[in-house]
């Protein structure tokens, strides 16, 4: 895959970052050229937050995305900021669990809507792990990055006291990556 760009978007508090950083650490990881540039209200938890990955196999020569190729939406106000820029052929992925798949009206693109926070709840036992789920559809369903090395990025970002968090974040991304869509 020559180049992939991704906007993922929600509210601050439901790991959108960490999802966005967790794709460009897994690409770093594999070699490839990557950005990752994030924006997030000053708000934090509630507020707007998201980012844009780009990933390629050749130099990046901006880090926005105005058409990417895919939108992880975890919001309503985050389907629509981004909904009409995705690119024709391109993935719009949604966490049903806040957002209805009704409210994507675009006819020209893949469109993956899944109750994301019920799913991690069942597989995981934390709903916190929507996040995570979606990423493992995101991966999965795009081949941006593997399995083996996203979950080598989530053992590498997550040391110390947070390392407690790791088995059920492999769980999430596993569970996620092998959900029938």
């Amino acid at each position: 895959m020559p180049y992939y760009d991704v906007v993922f978007s929600g509210f601050g508090g439901q790991g959108i970052l960490l999802a966005g950083d967790l794709l460009a650490h897994a690409a770093m990881l594999e070699e490839k050229h990557v950005t990752w540039m994030p924006s997030y209200g000053a708000e934090m938890r509630g507020g707007a937050a998201n980012c844009t990955v780009v990933v390629s196999s050749e130099r990046i020569g901006s880090p926005f995305a105005d058409t990417p190729c895919c939108l992880y939406a975890m919001s309503k106000p985050s389907l629509f900021k981004f909904h009409d820029r995705v690119k024709k052929g391109g993935l719009i992925l949604v966490n049903t669990s806040f957002v209805e798949a009704s409210l994507i009206t675009r006819r020209d693109v893949q469109k993956i809507c899944i109750p994301a926070s019920e799913i991690a709840y069942q597989e995981v036992g934390e709903y916190k792990m929507a996040n995570i789920i979606m990423l493992g559809i995101l991966i999965s369903v795009s081949g941006v990055v593997s399995l083996e090395k996203t979950e080598a990025a989530m053992a590498d970002l997550f040391t110390g006291s947070k390392k407690a968090a790791l088995p059920g974040m492999i769980q999430a991304v596993r569970a996620g990556y092998n959900h029938k869509t």
